[in-house]
């Protein structure tokens, strides 16, 4: 028999950027429970909305399986005496098992006769066990700060007001959080502030949507609101931009959503669209609109948490809110158009960075002659770069920034177009923030990439130049994602800069670091280990990375071209053979020492010896020029086909022969097989280990 189980959890209004994240944990947690009782059921789902966390279990079997325990106790002819008596071995084995020794028999457990209770387990009756089950799962929530409330010693994310708990028609006799169970839900704050009776757990979400207002269904509720969303932008023929994040938010906020288009006055869009949209959408919670050409519309949707009469009363209101708010962004952006960037570059002078690295100014200073080399090393314009490094900071002060952060870089290329500045000068100050996380667009100009890799280079030298390099866990500087920041920007803007030599004239530009002992190896090291999780995560396996690793670049687009032809290499049906031999080829030489000399061709005795030397001439000559282009997968390709003189060789060549001459011969014949694939990487690294 089973019967559909309902839980519902009434509280003071949930924090909506974590209710998501509770309604899902509370759905595991509890599967959690009946899973480790062997209770079936056929699906669980779970609700969620300001005022309530609930989990609808279809099908729940009303009692635990009924399984029977065999235990096997102390041998036969231990347990009984010559007469056929029980001893106390027997005695004690069945009163610890419940049973006397007459229910007890006898069975051979593949070793011996010995001594078997059997007896039943399970068959528990649902509705003892889901009291439990709940508190457990809610005991277990992602939950930072727990509070209390009255005089009651309950914790719990937000105080709770009412607890349902049914099985089948009939009330779970429980207590969860100082509640007990009963039948009683409730429904919209204002549209229905009544209890509400339930009397199936199948009825839970049409009672609530039908009679109290609340669509509890967190999906089908955000849905909705993305339905109404869409249809309040066409109405002015423009088109909603719904970030995910803000539509779950706002989902989160609501119990019975309506949306409501709202505008504002025209002139606001003289202010730089992005601090509009952050005054929207941070403080308001509202969508805002584009036109076809993507430029934002005086609109707005707002999603009201009631169905009002008067809707128009609703959107007035919510006009009047974002007037101040839309005034302070232009007030703060018409203040800021009277100073140039070069003009606030003084008040950076206090504001420290680090406080062994200095302030941000003297960060500016750096960042600058910085970007100055790496743009003489590109061929680019060296004083566009300079100056985007000068200013790429001044905007930290101007009173955009200071009231909407993320307007951090965006402000400045505002500000820059308005002084007058290059246009990629302009570009840069918003452009050095990028990427800024996985996957994240790059810089479009070289100006920017520069100032990018320049910023985030001075970071990482001088943090790990006092010592504050990332431990374990530990990044307070976020330099992992720096240093992947710097790969991204080198390998997919195809900058072929050596990363040893930028963090050399990174490191220059520093006065005040204390760990200098081997830094720039530790920062290139740890750099250049962010390629391993790279490539792992682009399904290239890590011996690849390994062989070309092993090659000491420090070049990361010329690491990125050979980790990519290796890869296809080890695919050929020639690698594994070639990596086997190659792998041979080290451990001879490494047994035997570098060959002295040259290989002397009228020193080749067997056909095998010749044949393979005659072959790695004829390759290195193929290959060398597509080395120094660095066409390393057709090189590799062309490489593959050493198999068959290679093999041969070691089938009917003996390197180690006992004429000093010809052995050393042998060994630098093996010596140019090896250096043409070490050219590219050590693939003798692709072969697998012995086990």
């Amino acid at each position: 028999m089973s019967a559909d189980f309902l839980f519902e959890l009434g509280t003071e209004e949930l924090p909506p950027k974590a209710l998501k994240t509770l309604m899902n944990a509370l759905r595991e947690g509890i599967a959690g429970g009946l899973d480790t009782q062997d209770l079936d059921y056929n699906a669980i789902h779970a609700y969620a909305s300001p005022r309530r966390l609930a989990v609808l279990v279809r099908d729940l079997a009303e009692q635990t399986p009924v399984k029977e325990v065999v235990t096997y106790g102390p041998p036969a002819k231990i347990a009984f005496d010559q007469d056929g008596n029980p001893t106390k071995a027997a005695e004690a084995f069945a009163s610890k098992n419940g049973l006397s020794v007459t229910e007890l028999t006898t069975e051979n457990d593949g070793k011996a006769d010995k001594l078997v209770a059997r007896s039943k387990a399970g068959g528990q009756s649902v509705v003892e066990l889901l009291g439990d089950i709940v508190n457990d799962a809610l005991a277990k929530l992602p939950i930072a700060k727990r509070m209390r409330w009255g005089a009651s010693r309950t914790e719990f994310v937000r105080p709770a007001h009412w607890l349902v708990m049914l099985y089948g028609d009939e009330i779970v006799d429980a207590e969860v959080l100082g509640l007990r169970a009963n039948r009683c839900t409730r429904g919209h704050r204002f549209h229905y502030n009544h209890e509400l009776d339930l009397f199936n757990p199948s009825d839970y979400l049409e009672k609530l949507a039908s009679t109290g207002y609340v669509l509890a269904d967190m999906d089908a509720r955000r849905d909705l609101i993305r339905e109404q969303v869409d249809a309040e932008a066409k109405k002015v023929g423009g088109t909603a931009v719904i970030d995910d994040d803000l539509l779950d938010e706002v989902t989160a906020l609501v119990e019975w959503p309506v949306a409501l288009l709202g505008n504002f006055e025209k002139r606001f869009l003289n202010v730089p669209a992005e601090a509009l949209i952050a005054s929207m959408k941070e403080h308001q919670k509202y969508f805002h609109l584009v036109d076809a050409q993507g430029k934002l519309m005086p609109h707005f949707i707002t999603v009201a948490n009631i169905e009002s009469d008067d809707p128009e009363q609703v959107i007035d209101g919510n006009e009047r809110v974002i007037r101040p708010r839309l005034s302070d962004a232009a007030f703060f952006f018409d203040t800021d158009l009277k100073h140039t960037l070069e003009s606030r570059r003084e008040q950076l002078k206090p504001i420290v960075f680090q406080k062994q690295l200095g302030s941000v100014f003297e960060k500016t200073e750096r960042i600058a002659a910085l970007a100055k080399q790496i743009a003489a090393q590109l061929g680019a314009d060296e004083a566009l770069a300079e100056r985007a490094g000068t200013l790429c900071k001044s905007d930290l002060v101007t009173e955009m920034v200071l009231e909407f952060d993320n307007m951090q870089g965006i402000a400045g290329y505002y500000y820059a177009r308005n002084d007058g500045e290059n246009k990629d000068v302009a570009q840069a100050m918003q452009e050095q923030y990028l990427p800024k996380f996985a996957g994240d667009a790059l810089p479009e100009t070289t100006t920017g990439a520069i100032i990018a890799l320049a910023d985030r280079l001075d970071t990482i030298t001088g943090i790990f130049g006092i010592g504050q390099q990332p431990t374990g866990s530990k990044d307070p500087f976020a330099l992992r994602r720096a240093s992947l920041g710097v790969l991204r920007l080198l390998v997919d803007k195809q900058l072929d800069l050596d990363l040893r030599t930028l963090l050399e004239q990174a490191v220059a530009q520093h006065t005040g670091l204390t760990d200098t002992d081997g830094l720039v190896d530790r920062i290139l090291d740890y750099m250049l280990e962010r390629f391993r999780a790279w490539y792992e995560d682009a399904g290239i396996p890590v011996e690849v990375f390994l062989a070309v690793s092993a090659r000491k670049v420090s070049n990361p687009l010329d690491i990125d071209q050979r980790v990519k032809a290796v890869h296809e290499f080890y695919q050929l049906p020639q690698a594994q053979a070639l990596a086997a031999a190659n792998k041979r080829v080290a451990n001879i030489l490494a047994k035997s020492g570098a060959p002295a000399g040259e290989l002397d061709p009228a020193l080749l005795q067997e056909s095998a010896e010749k044949a393979l030397a005659e072959a790695v001439q004829a390759k290195a000559t193929l290959v060398e020029p597509l080395f120094a282009k660095r066409a390393y997968t057709e090189a590799l390709t062309q490489l593959a086909d050493l198999q068959e003189p290679v093999d041969a060789f070691f089938d009917q060549v003996m390197v180690n022969a006992e004429d000093d001459k010809l052995r050393n011969n042998r060994l630098a014949l093996l010596q140019q097989l090896g250096d043409l694939f070490l050219a590219v990487a050590d693939i003798s690294l692709l072969a697998p280990a012995k086990g």
